[in-house]
């Protein structure tokens, strides 16, 4: 409701604005034409033996301008438009309080993690200089292993840029164990964004020969997929002009930029937004019920920083509601390293463990305890928090 005032309050002094300008053109153009012709009767030269009556012109000028009363026409408007600007401004000052060191309250941080937390963000960025001088002046040197890793992330990814996907599938291959493991065919991806473009830029047999190199191997698990690409090469040098012509979308390149990134991060253990830009953003949204919070404290002489629960809740949007524990619906186990979820093909979670007794064998198929759908133990997915 707030950002709504703020919008109404802006959209108002946009279009007083838009009045008081157009209203102050026309004046000026009323006056403008007034002048110029008065100059004209200056100018005339029609019998030059008659003295020109510059008084009587002058005063006729002065009366019709008198008449057209430019000051009172721009009064009103320009008024109006002071107006909605004192509003907007309050508005601004209710809404955007400028005071937020209210909510501020004194928290012991581990300024290590938070230096690493800051260098890391700038890294996720590109922005290697930077992030290597707060590394730097901080005094971090563990951080210096996340630069070369986002170093090389980064290298992959201006790469791909420029429709090189050699990088990314040097990387896919060298981690194509720990791909697999999450489930991942990101592999199988990158070989069909490159299959097109040798299909588009080649020959129909260079085209084969690389799909019977790099996509024969993905043909029993993907057959639909297979089929489809072995349908383009009817087409080669022209799949624009094809059934298949959805392929050279660039939004594929565009989301495997972005399904690259994630991977990539996943593999190192990190998530895919930076933490630091998390926390903003998430701070940004509860600040307004922690300034209400703090300034109602105030009135009650309650004291705020010796508050160990807040006494309301703060709520956020989705994206900012993390579940870092898990516990299993069935055991009532707390998911671990030894115990972790899994996803059941139907999207249901359970404990490995859960899964196991249910199973009862590594190959028996056993029904989710939650909908009618059954599954095995193989084609259950751990999941990461």
């Amino acid at each position: 409701m707030e950002l709504h005032s703020i919008k109404d309050a802006f959209d108002r002094v946009a279009k007083k604005q838009k009045l008081s300008s157009s209203k102050s053109q026309e004046v000026i153009d009323q006056v403008g034409c007034e002048i110029e012709q008065a100059l004209s009767m200056f100018q005339s030269t029609h019998d030059p033996t008659a003295p020109i009556d510059h008084k009587s012109i002058l005063s006729e000028l002065k009366f019709k301008l008198n008449t057209i009363g430019p000051l009172q026409q721009l009064e009103e408007p320009q008024k109006e438009l002071n107006t909605s600007l004192t509003k907007c401004q309050k508005v601004l000052e209710k809404t955007l309080n400028p005071d937020i060191s209210k909510a501020y309250r004194n928290v012991d941080f581990d300024f290590h993690i938070v230096n690493q937390i800051i260098a890391s963000h700038f890294y996720r960025q590109g922005l290697f200089d930077l992030g290597d001088s707060i590394i730097n002046e901080a005094g971090e040197p563990d951080a210096t292993a996340l630069r070369s890793q986002f170093f090389e992330m980064h290298q992959i990814l201006q790469a791909m840029r420029v429709r090189n996907l050699q990088p990314a599938l040097v990387w896919v291959s060298a981690n194509r164990e720990k791909l697999i493991q999450i489930g991942s065919n990101l592999e199988l991806k990158l070989h069909t964004l490159q299959f097109v473009e040798v299909l588009q830029n080649g020959s129909r047999a260079d085209a084969l020969k690389y799909a019977r190199t790099y996509l024969a191997p993905f043909a029993s698990l993907h057959k639909d997929e297979f089929q489809k690409l072995m349908g383009c090469l009817l087409y080669a040098g022209r799949i624009e002009s094809s059934p298949y012509s959805e392929l050279r979308n660039p939004i594929h390149w565009e989301m495997m930029t972005e399904e690259l990134s994630r991977q990539f991060c996943t593999l190192l253990g990190q998530s895919y937004e930076s933490p630091l830009s998390v926390a903003v953003a998430a701070g940004v949204q509860g600040l307004p019920t922690l300034l209400k919070l703090a300034i109602v404290m105030a009135a009650k002489k309650q004291e705020w920083q010796a508050m160990k629960q807040l006494p309301v809740p703060v709520e956020l949007d989705k994206e900012f509601q993390f579940h870092s524990i898990f516990v299993c619906p069935v055991s009532r186990d707390q998911g671990s390293e030894e115990n972790p979820p899994m996803q059941l093909p139907c999207l249901h979670v359970l404990c490995k463990q859960s899964i196991m007794k249910l199973s009862k064998s590594s190959t028996r198929t056993f029904k989710c305890p939650y909908c009618p759908a059954e599954a095995t133990v193989a084609q259950c997915r751990q999941l990461y928090f």
